[in-house]
């Protein structure tokens, strides 16, 4: 009835189908515990990233940290200004030659006229010997034309006289002649032939004239072409002189005398600077100021300088517009009493107002600036250990502060040293 291989026969069906339900759950199974694994590790490995130091790394004595604050901005300039003199004269070598005396060092006190130094300088002299000796000749060739001139003068007047003396006796005759051949005591021949001779006389008169005035004039134009000569060669030596009185050099003004080095038996080259005399007791300041100012800097301008303790009033005089090294040049003057303790070369702190005074969000400026150009900061994290790029807007600067404008707030504490080594970073790690 029940037959034995159909009972197996009929229970592997059964067994196969439960064994089909339970496979997919224990897969699950293991598919949510590797999933429950990878989350724990995942969560693990992203607190260990939080917790890792980002950006990059800085020291903290490398760094200038400014704090924002509220006050008042003041709208000046400050900066460190020379004491040059107020007026120089440049002593440049106008000739070439060797240094044979010196009569003043450096930093004498001179006048007008003074004498400096003195040079020598053989072909100089050859030279103003050649052009003597050639004004010599020429004025000796004048001399012998004005002599001949004045023989050819008066041999002309000798034989002028002695062609009038024949002309006035040969008209007598000729006189003499018509009356008697109205007479009839005298042939027509021979009176054509009186009539001939006093022509002839005349004739010849005339031509002599003609030839010492033509003689006359022909060595007058010889004189002074060698006239217009021994003038030309004159101010060649005069030229030449004057070259001679170059090699002894004296003051072309009062002054103190500069950068005056020389020693005898140097050479000198034309061109060559020797020094300068400066105004003595008389000094201006000169300052050269960050480029960002040039818009704003005019002559006109008040300033003022500390001197001692004491404050002294500035005008700013010139200002030259061109920049280098991302600076320009400006002069101040005093527009009072002039400190009589000044010295040239000495620095001074000054300040030069631009507007009135302001309330504002006020930054310490820094060498940031010139790395940026105000357009961003490195901003410091609360607890001081990074610091995060942010941009920001900046106004006027002044008497070692800028002015805020956006981007900033009052207590933010800002890295205002220089830029140049963070590159394109975002994020500094500040690192004690």
């Amino acid at each position: 009835m029940n037959n034995p291989s159909t009972l197996r026969s009929l229970e592997r069906p059964s067994s196969g189908v439960a064994m089909d339900r339970t496979l997919p759950r224990a897969r699950y199974g293991s598919w949510l515990r590797r999933m429950l694994v990878a989350s724990v590790m995942g969560v693990a490995v992203l607190g260990v990233w939080l917790t890792l130091p980002r950006g990059l790394p800085v020291k903290t004595a490398d760094l200038q940290v400014g704090t924002v604050t509220a006050g008042q901005f003041r709208d000046e300039i400050l900066f460190r200004a020379a004491a040059t003199p107020f007026e120089s004269v440049m002593l440049d070598a106008t000739e070439g030659g060797r240094v044979e005396a010196i009569q003043v060092r450096d930093g004498a006190i001179v006048k007008q006229g003074d004498l400096l130094f003195r040079l020598s300088n053989p072909q100089r002299e050859q030279e103003v010997l050649a052009r003597s000796a050639d004004v010599a000749q020429q004025i000796a060739n004048i001399a012998t034309l004005r002599a001949a001139l004045a023989t050819a003068r008066s041999e002309h007047h000798r034989r002028i006289s002695d062609l009038e003396f024949q002309v006035d006796r040969t008209r007598k005759n000729n006189e003499r002649n018509e009356r008697l051949a109205r007479q009839g005591f005298l042939s027509e021949a021979a009176l054509e032939e009186s009539r001939d001779m006093t022509a002839q006389q005349e004739r010849l008169l005339a031509q002599a004239r003609a030839d010492a005035a033509t003689e006359d004039v022909t060595r007058q134009r010889a004189i002074a072409e060698m006239d217009r000569a021994v003038a030309g060669l004159n101010q060649g030596l005069a030229l030449v002189r004057t070259t001679m009185n170059g090699l002894v050099v004296r003051a072309p003004t009062d002054g103190r005398l500069t950068d005056f080095h020389l020693d005898v038996g140097t050479s000198v080259k034309p061109g060559d600077r020797l020094g300068r005399l400066d105004t003595p007791g008389r000094y201006k300041l000169v300052a050269q100021v960050d480029e960002f100012y040039l818009g704003r800097v005019a002559p006109g301008l008040i300033g003022t300088a500390d001197i001692d303790g004491r404050s002294v009033a500035l005008v700013v005089t010139r200002v030259n517009s061109q920049v280098k090294e991302r600076r320009f040049e400006m002069e101040l003057d005093f527009s009072g009493p002039m400190p009589a303790q000044l010295q040239p070369g000495q620095t001074i702190d000054t300040r030069v107002v631009l507007g009135k005074p302001s309330e504002a969000l006020l930054l310490p400026d820094g060498a940031f600036f010139a790395d940026t150009g105000g357009a961003w900061v490195f901003v410091l994290s609360p607890d001081g250990k990074s610091a995060e790029r942010r941009k920001v807007k900046l106004g006027r600067r002044g008497a070692g502060q800028i002015e805020v404008l956006g981007g900033l707030e009052a207590s933010d504490r800002v890295i205002v040293s220089g830029y140049a080594g963070f590159g394109e970073a975002q994020q500094l790690r500040i690192e004690h």
